[in-house]
């Protein structure tokens, strides 16, 4: 699987994704702003809520932005046998007749694509399963979190 494929899947996801946060950004604000906003009485919280929607949507967009930023400057350094677990790995992790693919990445944990009908999540140092992956080499097994300590996934490969 090609790591530059999978950034820039994950990329275009990002854009779609900061297109439609724009937009909800611009609908929140508006809502803030218009005239049937205003209170109507001491007790009416309409308008203040619809200040505290913009500003989530306003900082959500900022941080999709600041995503696409890093990713886009991400280093993909090849990894060799032996070499351990960093951002920019490509990991394929195993548990019998389960697989997944996991791109480590310091921003857009949870965004999933799609590339040559496998999917590719991506996962941060910070997610519980990052902190699992971050250091270990090919061939380590490990307990992927939130599931039983009989769950042993394998990290089959890192590319």
């Amino acid at each position: 699987m090609n790591k530059t494929a999978v950034r820039d899947a994950i990329l275009a996801e990002l854009r779609a994704e900061l297109d439609r946060q724009r937009a909800a950004a611009e609908l929140a604000r508006d809502e803030a702003i218009s005239e049937e906003s205003r209170p109507e009485n001491k007790w009416d919280t309409h308008s203040q809520e619809a200040a505290y929607l913009a500003e989530g949507q306003a900082r959500l967009t900022r941080e999709i932005g600041e995503a696409l930023v890093m990713l886009s400057s991400l280093p993909l350094p090849e990894f060799r046998a032996g070499d351990r677990i960093g951002l920019g790995a490509l990991v394929h992790v195993g548990s019998g007749r389960e697989a997944a693919v996991y791109f480590l990445a310091p921003r857009a944990g949870g965004v999933e694509v799609k590339i040559g009908g496998n999917a590719v999540l991506v996962v941060t140092p910070q997610s519980p399963l990052g902190r699992q992956l971050l250091g270990r080499r090919a061939g380590d097994d490990f307990t992927a979190p939130g599931t039983s300590r009989s769950t042993s996934r394998r990290i089959t490969s890192i590319v």
